[in-house]
């Protein structure tokens, strides 16, 4: 479906399909170098993870995902997200993982900030075990944008 976009559905999708790699990259960086900053907390390493996270976070996760949401809600108004055209529930669905990853890309960030402070507030394990939460959202996200299951 090209809808209003026309011939440049295609190049619109392509540049979402990138910033959401480079988007995803990020998002697979950050939550491991929070583990290692955490773990450098109080060593003169900790000054080097903020660093590296302000860096990924200014140049590549924050500027990715606001490119991500444009080119996305576009591609969604493109398919009728809004004219209430029937068989979208799986955009439904993409579209509450996207908010919920965009909630935990803040999350991320908030977190770094918190350690830049030298706060530690979660488990080194438990912090370990969030780094799979951008991949499992990524496996679900990617299912239903492609089999549109419903």
């Amino acid at each position: 479906m090209t809808g209003f976009l026309g011939n440049a559905y295609l190049w619109v999708k392509a540049f979402h399909v990138i910033f959401v790699i480079f988007w995803m990259a990020g998002l697979f960086l950050l939550p491991r170098y929070l583990v290692h900053h955490q773990e450098a907390l109080g060593s003169p390493q900790a000054a080097d993870w903020v660093k590296r996270e302000t860096m990924l976070r200014r140049m590549i996760l924050t500027p990715s995902m606001i490119i991500v949401w444009l080119l996305g809600a576009t591609l969604a108004v493109n398919l009728g997200l809004f004219d209430g055209q029937p068989g979208l529930g799986w955009l439904h669905a993409k579209l509450l993982l996207v908010v919920l990853l965009s909630g935990f890309h803040g999350w991320s960030v908030g977190y770094a900030r918190k350690l830049a402070a030298g706060e530690r507030r979660i488990a080194t394990r438990r912090l370990r075990m969030l780094n799979e939460v951008p991949a499992l959202a990524a496996v679900l996200i990617v299912i239903l944008a492609v089999v549109k299951p419903f």
